[in-house]
């Protein structure tokens, strides 16, 4: 029988990572801490930092695409950069599980959108969108991040829903997640349709089961809360986080502007 998928740390009190040391805490609403050194900067969404010491600088972090694309895809419309040494906080403002995500060098990994929380700059970042319509449909949105550690070992910090279990798929092993269930895999983990038609019994003429199918190698990540975007999911933000966020993100760029 192939393994099940494991159960992540829910708790790390002590990780590392390049440039920075980090922990994991909380138990129904969990926050990322860390501690840089000012050597290696770190990237995240605007609205996902909880707190950080006045003497830590903040500044935007450079995005391959311009910004008419992601205001389209409903994507986050600036990553800010944790940019010197000192101590900050993340949390996503939902009941959930923090996950790190080390990469080795020439490995990448697809993120479902909006669950990113940060990442290492020596980790390239870009999005993509998801083609097809079963995919739009049934894959859990219309955009994916995407992370990559070209010539330095890098980290990504994910939030799921639920606890998050992780997978480890050999060559041509395949398991079938629900569409509201994945939260990563691997660039070499392939994601398609799979849609199970009922056609005997009380469900005979109309119902079906659609799974989304995971074919390795590598890992592919699984949150236990499924996750169904609202209709306001669009605008990359939860309803409390359109009304506060948006205050955060102004006095934030409006500081940068100033300097």
């Amino acid at each position: 029988m192939p393994a099940a998928p494991k159960l992540l740390p829910t708790q790390i009190p002590e990780g590392t990572a390049p440039g920075l040391t980090y922990r994991l805490e909380g138990e129904l609403v969990p926050a990322l801490h860390m501690a840089l050194d000012g050597q290696v900067p770190v990237y995240f969404e605007h609205h996902v930092l909880l707190w950080k010491y006045p003497n830590l600088q903040i500044g935007l972090h450079p995005l391959k695409k311009g910004l008419k694309r992601r205001m389209f895809g409903g994507m986050p419309l600036l990553l800010l950069e944790a940019q010197s040494a000192g101590e900050l906080a993340f949390s996503r403002d939902a009941p959930g599980h923090i996950a790190p995500l080390h990469l080795e060098p020439g490995h990448g990994i697809v993120v479902r959108e909006h669950q990113f929380l940060a990442a290492t700059s020596n980790v390239q970042y870009d999005y993509s969108r998801i083609k097809g319509f079963a995919n739009m449909m049934y894959g859990g949105g219309f955009w994916v991040d995407e992370f990559f550690a070209a010539d330095q070992e890098g980290v990504v910090w994910v939030h799921g829903y639920g606890n998050v279990f992780e997978k480890q798929l050999e060559p041509g092993e395949t398991i079938d997640i629900e569409p509201g269930g994945w939260l990563f895999r691997d660039h070499s983990v392939s994601m398609s349709q799979e849609v199970y038609g009922f056609k005997t019994g009380f469900l005979s003429g109309g119902g079906s089961l659609v799974y989304n199918r995971f074919t390795g190698p590598g890992r592919v990540g699984l949150q236990s809360a499924y996750f169904h975007p609202p209709g306001e999911e669009g605008t990359g933000n939860t309803p409390q986080q359109n009304q506060s966020g948006g205050g955060l993100l102004g006095g934030i760029v409006g500081g940068l502007l100033d300097n």
